[in-house]
């Protein structure tokens, strides 16, 4: 944390007139490729695409279902030849869990408080993740792909366009397997495409195979990460013939009980509720939501361990909790705390208590250690389905991430988490929910969202491996803050986090970034640069004409009101003391050691009564949900979101 099945035979068309047109789509687009000059003349920007046509004519796979699958697994990135988090290597995601997960899970150092209430003591348990037991098929299909084309396991691991034809020959093997004919209709390959996500229950490969289909359908074009240009050519009309899964030999498994939209496949692995030891209880708290609280946030995480280790931590009950885990390989879902109930995932009580907790597969500080598409696009449609269910906004302020959330007081700021941290996509995953990042305003809006290219935008960054050893460079989502316009001034202190001491490029010290999707209000222009507000202080950003790290936008802001020098910032919106009944404890209204000071603005989110969620015990008869009549706005203060009384400031509408 630190660092319902879609029915397969539910398609439209199913074989009707599918043959002839999918196989004329299949023609025209391998027909250019395959008649193409030889490589010695092939400009270095087209190799993947030939590698992609030429595997096609090889094995016999249709371009597009070969284009398809590969955009799913990588969206035909090879990352270097690194591994993901579930050890897949290049762009068909090809896996060999023996050479590559070598890591211990630091989910289970047990360190954190992820409860955040100091009215209940932090659980900190001497648990660790299990050994690995034998390695399932989906961890280990580069292996298979070696023996099927004589290929080196380092040479699929390393060649992007070995990489590819060993995808090729495990679908045309899936293909065979399932007593298929080779056939150059895309149409036919939909029990090839569902196996090869490596699930081993239909619900989960149908959603795969769902997807890739869809992505042949739209059409899709991208620059790799290695400067290659790929083209899959959209074929609208396209229909699976989804009754091949039929025939797959995957087991069948419910999704009763779990909360999720149909078009992902969500199976329900409950976290426990149960008393232990003295008096104890874990692994969270049985709520009343939203009937008794609103929920107004999910967070996003990363599990900082692989999928089987992680899902027998959270089945712990002395571990904490979070509401749902997301598999890298094929966007499997697990849920184990209804929304109705408060995981314990976030490390300040005020946000669990309104939010709903997301663990992705995966590692903030290891950036090769990539997210597959899979995986973002399951994400994305849980999120969207959470949301509109909860009514919550889909924005940067609302949609956070584990390390945008605030220190609920000033001891607990050094100790917040980080995940999912720089590497994380925003704004691919706000593309797949439907609401990018646009430029919203004219330089006169007075606001900027952040936004820069992640593939282009890569800082530096240390202490991924070894402490302050750099980090290897790839796409980032954040922008670093400086003191002045220019790289060489200091970068933006954080009190908070390091008291007096210098902020740091650390992939672990957010004390001077701003990330993809947040908004900060303008405070100055000079040349290629942008100052903004910012804990309390004006930081500079790098945002040249040529290559904007940042969009103008437009909203409303709060201000001290006049009067006041400066207004004190919070980690949470509790309410005052008159409002607790006798049988709550009150709590404490604690400022950080941050203020907002006059003459500053800062980007609103909701407005929000103080509210606290007393739920300290076993039993639910002494829960009760504290409301006072003291108001708060939330704000984007830093990386992280904090809180100022709406007593304490004015709104007024953003302009320069």
């Amino acid at each position: 944390m630190r660092g319902s099945a879609t029915d397969p035979t539910s398609a439209p068309g199913h074989r009707r007139a599918r043959r002839t047109a999918g196989a004329l789509a299949a023609a025209a687009l391998l027909l250019p490729l395959l008649g193409a000059a030889p490589s010695d003349a092939r400009s270095d920007e087209d190799r993947l695409q030939q590698a992609f046509a030429s595997a096609s004519a090889k094995y016999h796979v249709p371009l597009s279902v070969l284009l398809g699958v590969s955009y799913l697994q990588s969206r035909w990135d090879a990352h270097g030849g690194a591994p993901s988090v579930s050890a897949g290597y290049g762009p068909m995601h090809l896996t060999d869990a023996h050479t590559a997960i070598a890591r211990t899970a630091r989910h289970s150092d047990g360190t954190g408080d992820a409860r955040g209430d100091t009215a209940r003591a932090a659980l900190h348990p001497d648990t660790k993740v299990p050994e690995n037991s034998e390695l399932p098929p989906r961890l280990k299909t580069l292996p298979k792909a070696a023996g099927l084309t004589g290929l080196s396991a380092e040479r699929l691991r390393t060649d992007p366009g070995a990489n590819v034809a060993g995808g090729a020959a495990l679908l045309a093997a899936e293909q065979k397997d399932l007593g298929e004919p080779l056939s150059a209709d895309p149409a036919e390959w939909y029990g090839a495409v569902a196996r090869f996500s490596g699930a081993d229950d239909s619900g989960t490969a149908a959603a795969y195979a769902n997807d890739v289909y869809e992505v042949m359908r739209t059409g899709e074009q991208r620059t790799t990460d290695a400067g290659q240009q790929v083209v899959l050519t959209a074929q609208p009309d396209l229909a699976p013939d989804t009754a091949q899964l039929e025939k797959s030999g995957l087991r069948t498994v419910s999704a009763d009980g779990t909360e999720c939209p149909k078009s992902v496949s969500c199976q329900w692995i409950p976290a426990p509720y149960e008393e232990f030891g003295n008096n104890d209880y874990g692994n969270h708290d049985v709520g009343d939501r939203p009937a008794s609280q609103s929920i107004r946030y999910i967070v996003i995480h990363d599990t900082e361990g692989t999928w089987d280790g992680v899902l027998k931590l959270v089945q712990d009950p002395t571990y904490v909790s979070w509401n749902y885990t997301l598999r890298s390989t094929d966007g499997l879902i697990a849920q184990h705390v209804k929304a109705k109930d408060v995981a314990w995932h976030a490390g300040n009580w005020y946000i669990n208590a309104k939010s709903i907790g997301l663990e992705h597969e995966g590692f903030l500080a290891a950036p090769d250690a990539w997210y597959t598409e899979a995986m973002y696009r399951a994400s994305a449609r849980l999120v969207r389905y959470l949301a509109a269910k909860y009514r919550i906004p889909l924005n940067r302020q609302h949609i956070l991430g584990h390390d945008n959330v605030p220190g609920p007081t000033t001891s607990a700021i050094p100790g917040m988490h980080t995940d999912p941290g720089p590497f994380w996509d925003w704004r691919h995953y706000f593309e797949l929910l439907g609401h990018p990042f646009r430029n919203a305003a004219g330089r006169s809006g007075g606001l900027v969202t952040i936004r820069p290219d992640y593939e282009a935008n890569q800082p530096e960054y240390t202490g991924c491996v070894t402490k302050d050893e750099p980090c290897a460079a790839h796409g980032s989502s954040e922008v670093r803050l400086y003191s002045d316009h220019n790289e060489d001034s200091a970068l933006i202190k954080d009190v908070g986090l390091h008291k007096n001491a210098d902020s740091t490029i650390d992939v672990n010290d957010v004390g001077s970034r701003a990330s993809t999707g947040q908004q900060f209000a303008v405070a100055g222009h000079y040349r290629d640069w942008t100052a903004i507000w910012y804990l309390g202080q004006k930081a500079w950003f790098k945002n040249p004409k040529k290559h904007r790290t940042a969009v103008n936008a437009s909203g409303y802001v709060v201000t001290p009101k006049p009067g006041l020098d400066s207004v004190p910032v919070y980690g949470r919106a509790y309410p005052e003391a008159s409002a607790y009944p006798a049988e709550v404890p009150a709590q404490a209204v604690s400022p950080l050691p941050y203020t907002l000071p006059k003459g500053q603005k800062y980007v609103v989110g909701d407005k929000v009564p103080g509210e606290y969620y007393y739920a300290v015990t076993f039993t639910t008869d002494s829960h009760r949900v504290v409301a006072g009549k003291d108001l708060y706005y939330e704000i984007q203060f830093g990386h992280r979101v904090a809180f100022v009384r709406a007593a304490d400031v004015q709104v007024v509408r953003s302009r320069r």
